[in-house]
């Protein structure tokens, strides 16, 4: 996906998180993250924005604190919530695109802008579906495209960290295979951070296949995974070590 896309996905999945969080109220559960309210996914993903925007319009070459959220509940906090999001699109948007600025995880990134505008379209379109689940009802779909990418990003970047706690005590194999897409994924399992390869070339233990956007839920843990052949431990290990808020 180009930045372009990804900032579109960015400015649209914020407005749908900020309409949900509306609809489900304040004192509603996030079922995907135990012991959070809305307001509480209302004040992360808001001091996220805020951060990831002052990065680029800062041209920060080195971590910044996120800092708090304010002390505000209800409609107010949702109107904050609202204005963070718009200072992030608007941020990007302008920001020229040799940027120079920091980034936190080695996914494949042409500059220091498409890493923030995917970062950002991603960590928003899952808190989009956090806001979705917590209202009830049917969530919005997130498109092929763009979970095949997102789950690019999870594998290929978060997982790549060295603070990915997703390890086995041997050697063993994962496969992540979309169904609906020209995608597969071959994450190599081992006491160090794994390590995700574009490719289906090599033996695996376990393949997670399905749709691509079940599996980015899947993956994000906010959804099952479809189908699972092979040894089933290691689909349990993802789900049990994988977590990121």
């Amino acid at each position: 996906m180009e930045t372009a896309a990804h900032l579109h996905a960015l400015d649209c999945q914020g407005r749908l998180l900020a309409a949900a969080a509306e609809q489900a109220g304040p004192d509603a559960a996030v079922p995907a993250c135990p012991g959070w309210r809305v307001r509480d996914l209302l004040r992360h993903t808001g001091v996220v924005h805020r951060w990831a925007a002052g990065i680029v319009a800062d041209a920060r070459t080195s971590p910044r604190p996120m800092g708090d959220p304010p002390d505000l509940d209800g409609a107010a906090l949702v109107v904050w919530y609202r204005a963070g999001h718009r200072l992030l699109v608007e941020t990007l948007a302008a920001a020229p695109a040799d940027v120079d600025c920091w980034t936190f995880h080695p996914a494949p990134s042409p500059s220091p802008l498409a890493f923030w505008t995917r970062r950002q379209a991603h960590e928003t379109a899952v808190h989009r579906h956090d806001a979705e689940a917590a209202r009830g009802g049917t969530p919005d779909t997130l498109g092929t495209a763009f979970a095949v990418d997102g789950i690019d990003e999870l594998l290929r970047g978060f997982h790549a960290r060295s603070r990915s706690r997703v390890r086995s005590r041997g050697p063993r194999v994962l496969r992540v295979r979309a169904t609906d897409a020209d995608a597969v994924w071959t994450v190599c399992l081992s006491d160090e951070p794994p390590v995700t390869t574009r490719t289906a070339s090599t033996p695996c233990d376990t393949e997670l296949s399905g749709p691509a956007d079940e599996l980015y839920l899947a993956l994000w843990n906010r959804g099952p995974v479809p189908n699972v052949t092979g040894d089933r431990s290691l689909a349990t290990l993802w789900r049990e070590t994988s977590g990121i808020v």
